[in-house]
């Protein structure tokens, strides 16, 4: 026998050919199955999410107004951008409601979050209690009641006038309409909390016994302990909290009917967008604004992800 007949024979696979060839049939039906089985979520990737991104990208480089053909226009959108005011307003407007909202509702949830974890009866409760406003929060349904709550004659302004105050109108004023919206962002606080608590319950007690031991006090244990320990959840919870205020849009739309006012103060990136696509019809600028805002939050979360390096802790 030849050496290259030893090599072949060596690297001849136990049990003949034919156990081989019935293994690689039945890895064939299971590549098979898998493919069956891929197959809607992959037509829905392409029909429903990447289809009309390549289409909306294309788009922000014409003058398509749903009315007549689109033609490529260039760079004309990028430039126009740059001398929108009211764009420039809409950025402000949205940059405000999100880094004023987004800390102060996960600094709600993460306390009730450690209120909860102390052990209360009825612990199921209340933690479905909390969770309902972020159910309800992004329906019209309850911007239309947070609308009426604070509007000149709203629930607010007769309970203040209990105490002989006499209200503004919170949503007809450009001072306090964005607040309004803020608060009922910070209301939703519901989803965050839940996984907080999900978090603190998985911090080891032998923690908190050791630091009680050397004479901590509770905020030194919760400032050294549970924050380090939690930080991989908060950051978590930032970074979709940041990302779903840049997305928000029915709260403002209901309460401003749609026009962003009083002044535009409630006039959010996305309600921009939505006039200018569906109001104005100019689908060509309000493509290059969706592809506008997907970079704004692209980059922030980017800047989060480099910022966690300094204050995540990752315990192995």
């Amino acid at each position: 026998m030849s050496v290259v007949s030893e090599i072949r024979a060596l690297r001849k696979p136990p049990g003949g050919s034919r156990r081989w060839s019935g293994r690689g049939r039945v890895k064939h039906r299971d590549n098979r199955a898998a493919a069956l089985f891929l197959a809607p979520w992959m037509i829905g990737l392409v029909a429903i999410t990447a289809g009309p991104m390549l289409v909306s990208l294309y788009l922000s480089f014409t003058d398509y107004n749903l009315l007549s053909n689109a033609n490529f226009t260039g760079l004309d959108n990028i430039r126009h951008m740059m001398n929108d005011e009211r764009l420039a307003k809409s950025l402000t407007v949205t940059l405000v409601y999100v880094f004023v909202s987004t800390p102060i509702q996960l600094a709600a949830a993460l306390g009730l979050a450690v209120v909860l974890d102390r052990g209360l009866r009825g612990l199921a409760l209340y933690r479905s209690i909390f969770y309902l406003p972020s159910l309800l929060g992004s329906s019209v349904a309850v911007a239309v009641l947070w609308k009426r709550v604070f509007g000149v004659d709203g629930l607010v302004n007769q309970f203040l006038e209990v105490f002989g105050i006499h209200g503004p109108g919170w949503i007809s004023s450009p001072s306090t309409a964005l607040s309004t919206l803020i608060l009922l962002h910070v209301w939703t606080f519901g989803a965050p909390m839940v996984i907080f608590l999900a978090g603190l319950r998985q911090v080891p007690r032998e923690y908190y016994e050791a630091a009680a031991v050397d004479g901590a006090s509770k905020w030194q244990q919760f400032r050294s302990i549970t924050l380090p320990m939690i930080s991989p959840i908060i950051f978590f919870n930032l970074v979709l909290g940041i990302i779903g205020a840049f997305q928000s849009f029915t709260q403002a739309f209901v309460v401003s009917d749609g026009r962003g006012g009083p002044s535009d103060s409630t006039l959010f990136f996305t309600l921009y967008l939505y006039q200018q696509g569906f109001v104005n019809f100019n689908m060509g600028y309000a493509s290059a604004l969706a592809w506008l805002l997907l970079l704004i939050i692209a980059a922030f979360t980017a800047i989060n992800f480099w910022a966690s390096k300094f204050w995540v802790y990752y315990d192995n």
